[in-house]
């Protein structure tokens, strides 16, 4: 049933709330434009609802729960300590709720119209977007695509009650005895380290040579080694090949070192990365260019091949990260709205929420490198500084890439407590373009893990003071 026999006129149209698109709605609207955004599912996308801010409330709590049962070497026994994992799950929603109202009452406050429904291309200005009762045409000035991704399903592995995608492993009733997560990336990491700190016993199949490949080896061995320290087991080269669902549980079979091995556990979580949701959104009736990964083309200002069609997140070239989408949607709402901007990825900080976390941003060595720079390389271990040896969180370093000419800050991986908060100072020295004495020479507060930062830019002119060079 078509609801209105006339097209409704916008002047920007947003596809997606997630968050790239409610980001780019609001910027948007601050910035002038009238602007509806339409959404099929929730406000906030998976990032609010069903991927970074539940899965952050779960590690939390498992943290939470470790530590309550591990704190013997501070002096703190605790006696019987019970788990309520119905109330963990309450807790996790009730996060997930206040977020998603909170993203609801912005764009209400920033005056953005809120449709409810799927979009599909019609031409380069016209949508219509439908529900489960009815759909209407919309004609659009400008368009931000932004429909994000969904996690890759094997061929091999079905999603079914015991075969889950991380939205399942969000959702689940109860912690799991046993876990088998296919694919060590940052998602099956977190995961799984929620849940061993939860009491589940874990193993890890990795296709690659290393857990969170995307980081550096001395990196990725200080959470394979906490990960086994906390009971998991861990197989690198490993393809998985195949599940056979019992009555209870789960039967993964998979190769390691040419030999076949089979794994039981309650459930199997499969995390071997995401795909990009442009499939069903008839982007080939605009004439939209896409790449042959599935993704949209666009140039530095988000813009599409189709004049006025932007795009941003997920479905364009780059890590799948909610911050690159929110930065790429203000990106777009700017140039919409007349302004000279463009995107530069100089610092897209990576961070995994793992135990402990590591945070990455700007030239890795190898990368600086191999880039042309002659450089110098400077580290300093977490356990050489007060506020972590207090906190008994010592296990990690920072590493500092400078440009060996000038100490131009050029890169930053962090191992530790807070890499997360930590990587913000260096993703603003990259940006500002500082050197690795302005940071060394700025007043850090004592006793801080920031001051870690400080520390390690002053061996980078040669000057330490609580490491001997």
């Amino acid at each position: 049933m078509v609801v209105g026999d006339f097209a409704v006129e916008v002047e920007t149209l947003v596809i997606g709330a997630g968050p790239g698109g409610y980001v780019a709605a609001i910027r948007a609207a601050q910035l002038g434009q009238k602007v509806t955004i339409v959404e099929k599912e929730n406000l906030g996308g998976v990032c609010l609802n069903v991927g970074c801010i539940p899965s952050k409330a779960l590690i939390a709590a498992g943290h939470k729960y470790h530590d309550a049962t591990n704190s013997e070497d501070m002096g703190i026994t605790v006696g019987n300590v019970s788990l309520d994992f119905s109330k963990v799950q309450k807790w996790k929603s009730s996060v997930v709720n206040k977020l998603t109202g909170g993203v609801e009452a912005l764009l209400k406050g920033n005056k953005v119209d809120i449709v409810r429904g799927e979009a599909f291309f019609v031409d380069e200005n016209t949508v219509r977007i439908m529900d489960e009762k009815s759909s209407q045409t919309y004609k659009f000035n400008n368009c931000i695509i932004a429909t994000g991704s969904r996690p890759i399903e094997l061929p091999a592995f079905k999603w079914s009650k015991r075969v889950i995608s991380s939205t399942g492993a969000l959702a689940l009733e109860e912690v799991p005895k046993k876990m088998i997560v296919i694919g060590g990336g940052y998602i099956g990491v977190e995961l799984g380290s929620a849940y061993a700190n939860l009491g589940t016993e874990l193993t890890i199949l990795e296709g690659g040579k290393q857990v969170l490949p995307g980081f550096e080896k001395q990196m990725s061995q200080l959470v394979t080694k906490r990960l086994k320290n906390n009971g998991a087991e861990i197989f690198t080269n490993a393809l998985a090949q195949g599940v056979e669902e019992t009555a209870n549980g789960v039967k993964v079979t998979a190769e390691i070192k040419g030999e076949t091995k089979t794994f039981e556990a309650d459930y199997v979580l499969v995390t071997v990365g995401r795909r990009p949701n442009t499939e069903e959104l008839g982007l080939e009736q605009a004439g939209i260019e896409m790449t042959d990964r599935g993704l949209v083309k666009v140039d530095k200002q988000c813009k599409t091949s189709v004049n006025g069609i932007f795009a941003i997140g997920d479905i364009v070239d780059g890590p799948a990260l909610a911050h690159k989408a929110s930065y790429e949607g203000k990106v777009a709402a700017e140039v919409i709205s007349g302004h000279p901007a463009e995107v530069d990825y100089l610092a897209i900080p990576a961070v995994v929420f793992s135990g402990p976390e590591l945070a990455s941003v700007g030239l890795t060595e190898a990368e600086a490198k191999e880039a042309g720079y002659e450089v110098i390389v400077s580290k300093f271990p977490f356990a050489a500084n007060g506020r972590a040896l207090s906190l008994n969180e010592t296990d990690g370093f920072m590493k500092m890439v400078t440009r060996k000419e000038d100490g131009l800050v050029l890169g930053v991986q962090i191992a530790g407590l807070n890499a997360s908060d930590m990587i913000s100072e260096a993703c603003v020295a990259i940006e500002a373009g500082m050197t690795a004495e302005d940071i060394a020479m700025t007043i850090h507060a004592h006793p801080s893990l920031g001051e870690i930062t400080m520390e390690t830019a002053e061996v980078a002119i040669g000057m330490p003071i609580h490491i001997v060079k």
